[in-house]
């Protein structure tokens, strides 16, 4: 490996990021795999784990507690109602989802807690499915991108970017329809 970006810290600031947010930091340091800057293996390493931490954060923190919360607030319970109603109904599927929902990440996990979706099965799933984000996430990225954009001259760290940016395009549309179709009925 080459550059200025040896050593741990880089790999600590992607698993922070992860934990926090997720695709952004995750799609730049795919980037900078593209670029020879940073080590494959340690990136999904760092971005799986710190995706998995991020999501089981909010179940093991909200679990137990959110019922008696929600009963004090008996309007949001209402709202909230439509994605509870698909985790309880899918509870495999939907911890699954979480890592490909954006914006609706910390809400499926609040209500996996919510419906008390047995804790290994959260956390076994979830980490899994954190290893396959970061798999999929870097190789579109870091390869199969650059491949396929060559042909229209973005090849490198510019296909790299290009197939990053459009990912997270494609993550904030989908988004924003998963949140829609949550939505209670009007």
């Amino acid at each position: 490996m080459t550059g200025v970006l040896a050593g741990p810290l880089p790999y600590f600031g992607i698993l922070v990021a992860a934990v926090v947010e997720g695709e952004v930091t995750y799609v730049a340091a795919s980037a900078l795999v593209a670029q020879g800057q940073l080590n494959p293996i340690g990136v999904i390493a760092a971005g799986a784990t710190g995706a998995a931490i991020g999501d089981q954060f909010y179940f093991y923190l909200l679990r137990r507690r959110l019922p008696r919360w929600m009963g004090r607030f008996p309007a949001l319970a209402r709202r909230a109602e439509p994605l509870v109603g698909r985790v309880r109904k899918h509870q495999t599927a939907m911890v699954l989802l979480i890592r490909f929902a954006p914006g609706l990440r910390i809400a499926i996990a609040a209500a996996c807690a919510y419906v008390n979706v047995n804790a290994l099965m959260f956390s076994v799933l979830n980490f899994a499915t954190a290893i396959v984000w970061a798999v999929v996430l870097l190789v579109v990225i870091a390869w199969a991108g650059p491949t396929y954009l060559s042909s229209i001259g973005l090849s490198g760290w510019k296909g790299a970017v290009m197939t990053g940016v459009l990912i997270i395009m494609a993550f904030h549309i989908l988004g924003r329809f998963e949140r829609r179709a949550m939505s209670p009925p009007r």
